[in-house]
This record gives structure tokens, sequence and C-alpha cells, in this order.
């Protein structure tokens, strides 16, 4: 087995219509950042001194510093690893114990987080938790035991690092044969890249929250409603939205209109390149190390047959697309047959870009780039508020609620729904109360105030939704529901307790939280060692959040409790209740956040403590 990768130097930004482009300087440069180079016998990278490393063994040494990179014509200050955008792909081997030595030569100070690794609480690498952090000259050496295998990844846990450039590639290989046969094998590492300084883009978002979304609906998309839903139900449906103070079009925080999507560190322009011969089976490592990005990829022309999930084997699914979640891994196997190119084409959620690269029999071929798919406006169903049935034209518009405070406290403790739910949606004709719904659901009391401005009023299990702009295009996507792990529940206890946390935020003022409470003000979750807890995740908000809890894995049920797959980062998308269940069997302090960078700065973030 051999890994090769290749490339054409050229970058550009992502693909924005062309009316956007006067909104934004939209520039090709020459310069490129680092990519994936090669490892084994034979080589097609073009330019080893750009490439990021492929290093195994079990000793390393990582150097954290700033890099002159340039991604869009004009060069900025990556923070790398070993000078190298993304970092080195790092591989490991089952069963070994591993030493990786980082310095810091930043003016800052910095970290390492093993994403979905199992490892020693102090060696998890998130400050103020697992460690105090690695301070400016100062070296931290990282051990422990490598009990898994398969594709994860690395990145920073400090502030923006990681937007900034500080993620890698793991690859573990395993202590026996996993069954999985191929002949190349390659790590398609997906991310975004921003010129703006990261702070001053969440800055952006807490003054207008809206600020990189110009999907915004039109005269035109009006007209298209007033014929599909007649005049009064469409201006009925408009004012419902402008009532929640909402944008239906806000599939992204931040866009295309300043992210470039990256496929190995290189933009669409410059097309990463694997190659292959003709009736190889190919095995692509897919690894969403974005920072805000969902992404949505398929490779015309070629079957992909998913077989693992978050480094972990499932049964084989065959799919023409998946939704990749920030943090989430996918391994697929492709085997191109007669033609010379395949595009890797891996749009944003919000259609405002792409990252692209190819498949192809020798470096320099092209295939075709598929158009973005049109965006898709969110709907009540998709954010747990079932309209079936309601008259929309009977509502109430704007005018009947002005002059409420829409997240003022609930009138009575014995009524915590009063008045509030939906900012208000709950007093309009028709509209169910959560309880009278899904009676199953309560919301905390700490739900109700200027923190939220959203609660789901009939969340449901969702699992075999592929998600909005996947639904009924032609495509076989794959679900949550298509995943079933290649092994029984590892731990096959019932759980004896559960845990109910609401995904909250207040999309005006750009607050995210657990139960309406942010981390600087929310206690840990505390869990007794060796005990098996089932979590129940509820997204009262229009946005999916990818959950990742640090030092265990979670094990997704299906609507009856029943074990699907393991994973590191689990999904929710908007008015969803998904369920799972955790081995507490990892002693300390860890972290549990949403992976959208933005929203764990801005408070969806708890500790679990794991106690004796």
């Amino acid at each position: 087995m051999t890994i090769r990768s290749g490339r054409n130097a050229r970058s550009t930004t992502g693909a924005l219509s062309a009316a956007d482009h006067s909104r934004r300087q939209f520039v090709m440069g020459a310069g490129a950042v680092g990519l994936l180079g090669s490892v084994g016998a034979r080589s097609w990278a073009t330019d080893r001194s750009r490439s990021a490393a492929h290093l195994s063994g079990s000793d390393f040494a990582l150097t954290i510093g700033h890099t002159a990179v340039n991604i869009t014509g004009r060069e900025r200050r990556a923070v790398t690893v070993n000078g190298s955008l993304p970092a080195p792909v790092l591989h490991w081997q089952e069963g070994d114990t591993v030493t990786l030595r980082v310095t810091n030569e930043l003016p800052e100070p910095t970290s390492i987080h093993w994403h979905g690794i199992l490892l020693p609480s102090g060696m998890d690498g998130v400050p103020g938790l697992s460690f105090p952090g690695i301070a400016p000259g100062e070296t931290f050496t990282y051990q422990f035991p490598v009990r898994q295998s398969g594709t994860y990844w690395y990145h920073s846990h400090s502030g923006f690092q990681e937007q900034l450039g500080l993620y890698g590639a793991l690859v573990i290989h395993p202590r026996e044969p996993d069954g999985a046969t191929f002949d190349q094998d390659y790590v398609v590492l997906l991310s975004d890249w921003t010129d703006e300084n990261p702070a001053r883009v969440l800055a952006k978002l807490k003054k207008q929250a809206d600020y990189y979304n110009f999907n915004q609906p039109t005269v035109g998309d009006l007209i298209s409603e007033v014929r599909r839903l007649g005049w009064r139900a469409a201006v009925a449906e408009r004012a419902m939205w402008g009532e929640m103070r909402m944008n239906r079009t806000d599939l992204a925080d931040v866009s295309g209109y300043t992210y470039t999507y990256l496929i190995n560190g290189q933009g669409p322009e410059e097309n990463w390149t694997g190659l292959f011969r003709p009736g190889e089976r190919i095995r692509l490592r897919f690894i969403n190390g974005s920072g805000m990005t969902y992404f949505d990829v398929r490779i015309p022309g070629l079957k992909m047959t998913v077989i693992a999930a978050d480094g972990q084997p499932v049964n084989p699914v065959n799919v023409d697309e998946f939704r990749i979640a920030v943090a989430e891994t996918f391994d697929v196997l492709v085997t191109p047959e007669g033609e010379e190119s395949y595009t890797i084409f891996a749009q944003s959620m919000d259609r405002t870009g792409f990252a692209r690269g190819t498949l192809a029999t020798r470096s320099g071929l092209n295939a075709p780039v598929p158009a973005l798919d049109a965006p898709v406006a969110l709907t009540m169903a998709d954010m747990g508020h079932d309209m079936a049935g309601h008259d929309m034209a009977a509502m109430p518009t704007a005018d009947a609620h002005a002059g409420r405070d829409m997240n003022a406290a609930p009138a009575a403790a014995a009524d915590p729904h009063a008045g509030h739910d939906m900012a208000g949606m709950a007093d309009m004709p028709g509209m169910a109360t959560t309880e009278s719904a899904t009676p199953s659901v309560r919301h905390a009391p700490t739900e109700f105030g200027p923190a939220v401005d959203m609660r789901a009023m009939s969340p449901v299990a969702r699992l075999g939704d592929p998600g909005i702009g996947l639904r009924d295009n032609g495509r076989r996507v794959l679900t949550y529901a298509d995943l079933r792990s290649a092994f029984p529940d590892p731990d096959g206890r019932e759980p004896t307790s559960t845990i109910e946390l609401h995904l909250t935020g207040h999309m005006e003022r750009y607050i995210w939280s657990f139960d309406g409470v942010r981390s600087s003000d929310a206690a840990p979750v505390r869990l007794k060692y060796g005990e098996r807890v089932r979590f129940v995740l509820v997204n009262d908000g229009m946005m999916s959040h990818p959950i990742h809890l640090h030092g265990m894995w979670s094990d997704l049920e299906d609507e009856q409790g029943r074990f699907l797959v393991r994973k590191h980062t689990i999904s929710v998308k908007p008015g969803e209740r998904v369920t799972y269940r955790v081995s507490a069997d990892a002693l300390g302090r860890w972290a549990y956040h949403c992976h959208l960078l933005m929203h764990m700065e801005s408070g969806m973030f708890r500790e679990v403590r794991v106690d004796e």
C-alpha cells in the first residue's frame, strides 16, 4: 500500500455568486499553503517544501509557531505545527505508547487536544481543565497508550488558534487487520480559512448575527411563496419570522463571504490531487477540521462505501453523498473505473462556497466541478415547530405582539411556559404548548430569560432525515439511521440515570448555551465513575450543533433506545431530540461542548466531571 498526493499550485477563495463578488475582495494568489505529502515508495508531490509531512512512530517533536501563508492573494500569519498548514499527519500504531513533545514558540499560551482519543484527563489538552496550557517558550510532553485505531484529528483548544491553522490528521493503524482492503489511502482534511482575525469575526457576529449571510429572503421569494401558499398565508408566514426576529436562511453563521474552503490546506483552484490507477480501491479518510462549516460531500460518477464513522468501523453503506459536521470523520471506499479524473466536491451547507479536489490518473487533470446546489430555507417543522394543519393566515402578525417582552420571566413557577414558548408563539391560535405537544419535554427555568430566544415546542428524533438541503435531491444521502457499528454495544448495560440538556441560544445577541446557562455560569455535569448514563439532547434553536464529549464514547441510540453507532461527535439538527449512552469510564475533568468554534467561545460549553 502507498499513500500518494499531487498538486497544482494556484489558490482562490471559495465560490460566491457573481453578485456577491463586489462585497468581497476576490483575488487569486500564486502562493499556497501546505498540502499532504506522501508516504511510501512513490510520491507525486511537486512542492515538498510546502508539504505537510506524514510522521510515523511513537516519539514526536512538534513545534507550534507562526508561519506566513498566502491563501487568497494576501499574506497572513497562520498558527502552524512544524511550519505547515495543515499540521503534519501523525501515524500511530494501536497498542503503542506515544510520546509527543510540544514546544510553544508563540507569544501566547497554546495547547493540543487529541480529538476522539481515549487517554488520561491530564493528557487531553484543554487549558483550565486538563492542564494549565503550554506557556510561551515551554515544552509540554504528552504521553499515553494508544487504545484504539481509525481516523481522528488534533487541534488547538486555545482561543482561535484552531481557526488560524492549528489542526491536523491522526491515522491510527490497527494492531490486527480490520478487514478493509484498499490500494491507496488518502486523508481528505476539510477546513475553512478567513483572512480576517477570528476575534473580529466573532465581534461582528455579536453586533449583527447575520453579518455574513447574503442569502436573505427577497421579493422574488415572496412572489413564489404567494403562488405556493396564497397571499394571506405567505404574508402571515413572513410576519411570523419577523415576530421571532429570526432569519430562515441563517444556515451558517460564517459564510463564503469571508471563508475560503480548503482540502488538505488547498483552495478550489489549487486542486489537491490524489492519484490512482484504474480499478484500484481507494480509502478516503474525510475529516471536517473546520471552525464553523458543515460540508456536503460527493464525488460525481463514483459511489462511496462508508466503512467507518468517527474512527470506528461500521457496516458498509453505499451512498452518493454525505453531510459531515464539524469534527466528524467518515472513511469511505471508492473504485474509479475507466475515467481519468473525478472531482471531490464538498459544498458548504449554506451553499456559499465549496472545497474541491481531484482523484486522477496523473497530475494536472481536472474533472467537471458541479454547480452549487440552490440554498434552501428553514421551515417551522425544521425547527421542531410542526405547523401541519394550522391556518398560517390566521396567525397573528407582529403587531399582535407589539410591546411584549418576549423573554420575560415566567409568570408563575407552576406554569413555566406561560406566554413564552418560541418568543410568544404559544399564544397564537392553533399552536400547542410544549406540554400538550410533547409531554416528555421539559424546559429548565433557566431557559426563560434574556439569553434564550427560542424553545422547540415539539422536538422529534430525525435520525433518518439527511437534513435541510439534502432531502429529495435525487442522490442517495447518508443519515445517522444508516449507520450501524460493526460490533455490538460494547457496554451492554441499560443506563441507570438520564441527563437532559437543551441546546439554547439567542441569535440576535449571539449567545449560546446549554439550558440557557453560559459556560461561565454553569456548574459541572457530575458523573460517578463506572456508571452508564443516558444523555438526551434537545435542540431548541434553528442551527445544527455538533456536540463533542471528551474522553468517553457517545453511543447513539435509535428512537427505541437501541444501540446504533459509536461516535465522538453527534450532530443535532434544529428541533431534533437525540439520545445516546455514555459509560463514565474515565476519571477526571472533561470538556463537553458544541464544536462550532464561535458557539463554544460564546458559551455552549460545559465541564463533565467523573469522580470516584
